[in-house]
């Protein structure tokens, strides 16, 4: 059983990652913060009292079906508006939801600040590349990689099966790394 502590570190440490996974996915930061603290206080209430280990996929799980919960309500949201009113909305105007980034590891922070400056613009278009995946490669690339769930994890929170997991994230990998190519960035 997680302790009191054990849950608000866990919740400490996955929340930044969190928003940006959400973010990724909503293309709306506002929304995106709801989603994230809707899943915190969900995991908090239902599931506080499980192990410690259990929560990372846990959380996972909640936050995904809290994404898609949210696109079926705007979906039928704008059929609605569509079928009631003449007037189309501008909801479809996309904000840039990556205006901050931060790196937690300084064993890769370049000392110089021309080294500083081309780290930032190589992480800016590599998370451009990944808002321009797919949703379930995108999905997997993040929970695999960023936020390092094994693919058994990774499976369950995503409702599919591990051989769906490596094919996404594969599919994933290979399509930034032809990206960052097509843009001359070797890593």
């Amino acid at each position: 059983m997680a302790s009191p502590r054990e849950l608000s570190d866990f919740l400490a440490a996955t929340e930044r990652r969190a928003f940006k996974q959400a973010a990724f996915a909503l293309r709306d930061d506002d929304a995106a913060l709801d989603i994230v603290q809707d899943a915190m206080m969900r995991l908090a209430e239902k599931y506080g009292d499980r192990p410690a280990e259990e929560l990372p996929m846990l959380f996972q799980r909640i936050m995904q079906n809290a994404i898609r919960d949210y696109f079926r309500r705007s979906k039928v949201r704008s059929l609605w508006t569509t079928l009631l009113s003449s007037f189309t909305s501008d909801d479809d105007e996309e904000r840039d939801p990556l205006e901050t980034i931060e790196v937690e590891s300084e064993s890769f922070t370049p000392n110089s600040p021309d080294g500083q400056l081309e780290q930032s613009q190589v992480l800016g278009i590599i998370e451009e590349e990944i808002k321009s995946l797919p949703t379930r490669q995108r999905e997997a690339f993040l929970m695999r990689y960023w936020e390092d769930m094994d693919v058994a994890e990774t499976a369950s929170a995503m409702g599919c099966s591990e051989g769906s997991v490596k094919t996404h994230c594969s599919r994933a990998t290979h399509a930034l790394a032809n990206a960052l190519k097509a843009r001359g960035i070797t890593l």
